[in-house]
């Protein structure tokens, strides 16, 4: 065992787009909720119903969501906020290899997000009723369930992760990364580099996390959250030590789901003792 630190909770509405910082958060068992309003709960789709994200559409980094009382508005950049709608017509959708359901959000939502991205394209709510099982080749009989996430509801980062990164970064010349880049839900403090890679299991207050996967990174790792505008890093260089072949790709943060305390809320600042697979 080992005493940690929650350093930072993150929730993104919408998938692809902007977060929400959160000072406490519930654990749901399909992620962290705040204000009512859950983590990748909404999701961008193309005329078939296909997921769109910031590997094809950057430019989903501009969008801002604001959350208050279980309510949505979605803030696109030269549009009124718009709020969109709860349960609107159902929709076929796909996220991966997914086959799920949404609720379309809108005339309003699908307005602004075609003007700005350059495509017709709808948002959908997740539909409950259809639950998404996270794959139990890793999540094994846990029983762990989804929303739009990639995969899995809960993505860890250790800190000193993030610092031994931008150490090599700053030792090529380019700048740090913030944590935004790698979107994670959950930041641990006081854990040694890449400690989160052999970790079995997070323990804070109610809630237990299993960690059961590391994250493959994608393009948007080198897409700047605030401008859109894409570099090679930190791809490039995690790709000299953070090779994975079993996973064919490059990986940073693990991907957890909840085992223990789901409704229980967490905090910034909370104590987590940590648990070694080893």
């Amino acid at each position: 065992m080992k005493r940690a630190t929650i350093a930072g909770l993150s929730i993104y509405p919408v998938k692809s787009c902007r977060g929400l910082d959160a000072p406490r958060a519930q654990m749901l068992p399909t992620g962290l909720a705040c204000d009512g309003v859950r983590d990748r709960e909404w999701m961008v789709v193309d005329p078939r119903g296909r997921f769109i994200t910031q590997r094809e559409a950057p430019e989903l980094a501009l969008i801002r969501t604001v959350a208050s009382r279980g309510h949505l508005e979605l803030v696109v950049p030269g549009f009124a906020p718009a709020e969109p709608d709860a349960v609107g017509p159902l929709r076929d959708v796909v996220v991966w290899e997914s086959s799920v359901r949404g609720f379309d959000a809108g005339d309003a939502c699908a307005r602004a997000l075609s003007a700005h991205l350059g495509r017709h394209v709808r948002m959908v709510r997740f539909d409950d009723r259809l639950p998404r099982p996270c794959s139990p080749q890793y999540a094994g009989d846990t029983g762990a369930t989804t929303l739009f996430s990639d995969g899995y509801p809960v993505l860890v980062v250790g800190r000193a992760s993030l610092d031994e990164l931008n150490a090599r970064l700053a030792a090529k010349g380019v700048p740090a990364m913030p944590m935004d880049r790698f979107r994670p839900n959950l930041v641990l403090e006081g854990l040694d580099p890449y400690d989160e890679d052999h970790l079995d299991t997070i323990a804070a207050g109610a809630v237990t996390l299993k960690l059961v996967k590391p994250c493959t990174r994608c393009e948007i790792t080198t897409t700047d959250q605030d401008t859109a505008r894409r570099n090679l890093e930190p791809l490039r260089t995690l790709a000299a030590y953070r090779r994975d072949d079993r996973l064919e790709g490059v990986t940073f943060g693990m991907n957890a789901v909840v085992v223990e305390g789901a409704g229980a809320t967490i905090g910034v600042g909370d104590a987590a003792e940590v648990a070694f697979r080893f």
